[in-house]
């Protein structure tokens, strides 16, 4: 059986952002924004795999939508983590890099499904 990378790049993420949480926590003892981001990062993954059990294409291509706002939440709050030195650039830089391609994919993922 073939793995969704959309689940796999997903999942592999959501737990790099709750190692962030767990580092912003620790080290930093930044509570608001490490609060937000976990929430955020991870709901990503939850949305993209709730939508492979869609009851139908309108609601798979929703659950994409929600998916799509959680990464945008996400970019926002790695962009101001880094901002605010929270995070060196390198680090958000790799963060970042994944959220974007995630982006792209459903947004590709979106496109695809509407068009068939």
């Amino acid at each position: 059986m073939k793995e969704n990378a959309l689940t796999d790049k997903s999942i592999s993420f959501a737990a790099r952002i709750i190692k962030l949480h767990r580092y912003l926590m620790k080290d930093k003892k930044e509570t608001v924004i490490s609060k937000q981001i976990v929430r955020s990062g991870t709901s990503i993954g939850a949305n993209i795999n709730e939508a492979n059990y869609g009851q139908s294409k309108a609601d798979f291509i929703s659950k994409l939508h929600i998916a799509l706002k959680e990464t945008a939440e996400t970019e926002y709050w790695l962009k101001l983590l880094v901002m605010s030195e929270y995070i060196t650039a390198d680090m958000g830089a790799a963060l970042l890099n994944d959220c974007l391609e995630i982006k792209r994919i459903l947004i590709a993922s979106i496109n695809t499904a509407k068009n068939n």
